[in-house]
């Protein structure tokens, strides 16, 4: 299953993101939620067998709506430009961290990870990081993790200075200084359209198990 026809419509919702071109074009959208429920559905199944840790899922459990919040928003445009799929257990608003795949054109992307931690999550992950420096150094930077994911992400909000608490020596200080503990890999539009999205996304997700389990025994405390 490609993913041709998701970015298609994507492309055409982003330059027509109003809700009497969406209306009109339902039938469209009510044909992309079901490739995406088939490739999620397909998903599920595929992450269980490196991850029993995932549990049982739903396709309702891992794909966020096309809908956007925009009661505090200046942004007023009704809807996301993209598909959102985020496998985790418990589901999406789960605190635990999980395998994501995001179509858009030109910035589709497969990753994971926790992102948006509590407070008390972020605590918790950054004391797990701290005191088991080497077993989470040695996670990311295994020849197989490396190769699709070479470094975590930068989300643009990471503190200017070390977290209270911790040393600026420390050999891991840069990544406690993020708020959110993710990676990805960028997939362009081409990679997208022309290769099974299942097998596409499947590779990445076995490698980021490990850094998973990591991430959600601090979640677990």
């Amino acid at each position: 299953m490609s993913g041709e026809e998701i970015l298609a419509f994507y492309k055409a919702l982003a330059e027509n993101n109003y809700r009497e071109w969406f209306h009109a074009n339902k039938d469209w959208y009510e044909r992309i939620k079901k490739i995406q429920v088939e490739l999620v559905t397909n998903l599920i199944k595929e992450i269980q067998k490196v991850d029993p840790q995932l549990g049982p899922l739903s396709p309702s459990d891992c794909i966020f709506r096309i809908n956007r919040d925009i009661r505090f928003s200046t942004n007023k445009e009704p809807y996301k430009t993209h598909a959102g799929l985020f496998f985790t257990r418990g589901g999406k608003k789960s605190p635990f961290g999980g395998y994501y795949l995001h179509l858009e054109p030109g910035k589709s992307f497969v990753g994971g990870g926790v992102y948006g931690p509590s407070p008390e999550n972020l605590k918790a992950l950054r004391q797990e990081i701290f005191y088991n420096w080497n077993d989470f150094n040695k996670i990311i930077g295994e020849g197989s993790f490396a190769k699709f994911f070479p470094k975590l992400m930068d989300m643009g909000d990471a503190l200017s200075r070390p977290p209270k608490g911790y040393d600026s020596a420390f050999e891991g200080i840069e990544i406690l200084k993020n708020k959110h503990f993710v990676t990805g890999l960028s997939l362009t539009d081409e990679q997208i359209a022309s290769n099974d999205l299942t097998t596409l996304a499947i590779e990445p997700f076995k490698v980021m198990v490990p850094f998973i389990h990591f991430l959600n025994q601090a979640i677990e405390g």
